[in-house]
């Protein structure tokens, strides 16, 4: 939310990566780009809020909302989801097929004819490379409370960790690989092993495609008691999948802009735009009917309606808000498409802050959160029904919100109480540094309403705000954060990213023992009730243990000219983008 937009909310699955889907951050920036003028014919040209930051949305640093978008548009995907979020098989890669059920045991295909971007055919490297790094198979390492490796091996850094466990692949052919999981697994129709050709990553890390696959056969299984020396080809595999694709400008090495899915990026403005082209080898029913796509860096959500209304794009995706919305509607030729995003605004508190180490500071500080003036100055000119999101878990209409909203005690916080919070802190006054975006007019908006009630109470309020405030969420050098998650829109692999001892997206440090269990369980959990219900404690422990604070669900907003055909609201993490393949211009 997410948030860049790292998005946890509950259900996970819009963006189909190597593995598994991940909430991702949302965020957003305020200088406006330079002008991109669309040019006629088959150029579509959209604005987001974000700029690209790497071509690898899978790991900790790479988890922003653009990111996302860009491997949708540029990877393969063996599944999409609907507008109602249903899971839709993208046969245009290949086929997955569940042939048991116990053990779980999933069989991925790809069409004969499937290819990369630069000609050559995907074949089972591909989907072996992408196995390895989303299935955790290898991983030994033992880490402290500030991940750092203390004994063992870390070869992949993912995003979502590894919420799922596989035995070595069977049955390799050419095209095809089949996955037995040594436990159930609830989102196996969400898991996806394919991200980035095994030829140019193995060429790029340094050894031949052959020497990575001797190396994926020879190392054994990870087991953190008992590491196994590490297998410095597959390190360098994963090394360079962990940064090698991390770039804040073209790279000159088209290698790494290979790419699987309908388009593929050919050039990059820094701070203005990047510009894809269709794949020539990309077939079947996902194939775009334009030519290119340019997408500008609009952080500025006046500057994208301008830039619409000028005719400099087509289509853009801005912060929702009551003034946006005026503008669009006061617009002439402009369609708008408006819905609530599967994502949210909160704040979450740093459990490896000195200061938050006390229950008591924790439980004053969230007493002092002003929610409800929040949500009227920044959610309800949009949205008048809008109320304080009370779950962690789940958003308003989904199933078990209520149900959790009357167990997790949230009722606690749902006035601020100034007497209270100085009752827990018995004369304290600590200080308390929030990270969170700057240029985001919203959190900025958010900070200041925290700052100023806070003070109240007796806390001295630190703005630790920053552009890079992304970047910066995984280093701990704050005290609380404001950002927001956004899910893919359907699954439940967020749940070990947010809740989980150690988990590389858990970037409060939070640390509860049985929520841990319980989210690291949620993902063998296959009968809906009981699912249901180990997410509903979860949600309970966060309030209990003073997690933080859920703030409001964000709205969204698309908005598009005359000439663009086709674009249809989507709430989750694919966003504009999600049902390209419909767009004629």
């Amino acid at each position: 939310m997410n948030i860049t937009k790292r998005r946890l909310r509950q259900a996970i699955g819009a963006i189909a990566i190597a593995g598994t889907a991940a909430v991702v951050l949302a965020g957003c920036t305020t200088s406006p780009s330079d002008t991109e003028t669309s040019s006629a014919g088959g150029t579509v040209t959209i604005a987001q809020v974000n700029e690209a930051s790497s071509f690898n949305y899978n790991t900790p640093q790479g988890n922003l909302d653009t990111n996302g978008l860009i491997n949708y548009m540029t990877q393969p995907q063996f599944f999409t989801l609907s507008d109602s979020y249903k899971i839709v098989p993208n046969t245009d890669l290949g086929t997955y097929k569940k042939i048991s059920d116990n053990p779980l045991t999933v069989k991925y295909t790809l069409n004969s004819d499937a290819k990369w971007s630069d000609g050559k055919s995907m074949n089972s490297d591909d989907l072996l490379l992408g196995w390895a790094n989303t299935s955790g198979y290898y991983e030994s390492a033992t880490t402290d409370s500030d991940g750092n490796v203390t004994k063992g091996t870390q070869y992949f850094s993912t995003a979502a960790g590894f919420p799922f466990s596989t035995d070595y692949p069977t049955n390799i052919t050419k095209n095809s690989i089949t996955i037995k999981y040594k436990e159930p697994y609830v989102d196996w129709q969400l898991v996806s092993p394919i991200q980035f050709p095994a030829h140019v990553v193995t060429e790029e890390a340094g050894v031949s495609e052959s020497a990575f696959l001797k190396a994926l056969k020879d190392t054994p299984a990870g087991d953190p008691s008992n590491p196994a020396p590490a297998n410095d080809t597959l390190k360098k595999v994963a090394s360079f999948i962990n940064t090698g694709y991390d770039k804040t400008s073209l790279p000159s090495d088209k290698k790494l802009l290979v790419s699987g899915g309908p388009l593929q990026v050919n050039a990059w403005a820094p701070k203005q735009s990047m510009t894809f082209v269709k794949n020539p080898e990309y077939k079947g029913s996902h194939e775009v009917k334009f030519n290119k796509l340019v997408m500008r860096f609009i952080g500025d959500a006046n500057a994208q309606v301008t830039a619409l209304q000028n005719g400099e794009v087509d289509a853009i995706q801005p912060q929702a808000s009551a003034d946006t919305v005026k503008s669009l509607k006061a617009a002439s030729g402009i369609k708008i498409e408006q819905g609530n995003q599967v994502a949210y605004d909160h704040l979450d508190l740093n459990f490896g802050s000195s200061v938050f180490k006390d229950e008591n500071v924790r439980k004053a500080f969230l007493l002092t959160i002003p929610r409800q003036q929040i949500l009227d100055s920044i959610v309800t000119p949009i949205n008048s029904k809008a109320k304080v999101l009370d779950s962690q878990l789940f958003l308003p209409g989904q199933d078990g919100y209520d149900q959790a909203v009357s167990s997790n005690d949230s009722s606690e916080y749902s006035k601020v109480d100034i007497d209270q919070a100085k009752s827990l802190l018995k004369g304290a006054t600590p200080t308390v540094k929030i990270l969170y975006n700057t240029g985001n007019p919203n959190r900025v908006d958010t900070f200041q309403a925290i700052q100023a009630s806070a003070a109240k109470a007796g806390f001295k309020v630190v703005d630790g705000g920053s552009p890079d405030w992304s970047s910066l969420l995984a280093g701990g050098d704050y005290d609380a954060s404001i950002f927001g998650w956004v899910n893919p829109g359907a699954g439940n692999a967020a749940i070990p990213q947010l809740f989980q001892t150690g988990n590389s997206g858990n970037y409060n440090k939070f640390a509860d023992a049985d929520a841990s269990k319980l989210a690291v369980d949620t993902q063998t959990t296959l009968n809906a009730s009981k699912l249901q219900s180990m997410k509903v404690d979860i949600d309970k422990i966060a309030f209990e243990q003073g997690y933080g604070l859920p703030l409001f669900q964000l709205p969204g907003i698309f908005a598009n000219n005359s000439t663009l055909k086709g674009v249809k609201y989507f709430g989750g993490q694919n966003g504009i983008v999600w049902n390209m393949w419909d767009w004629t211009k």
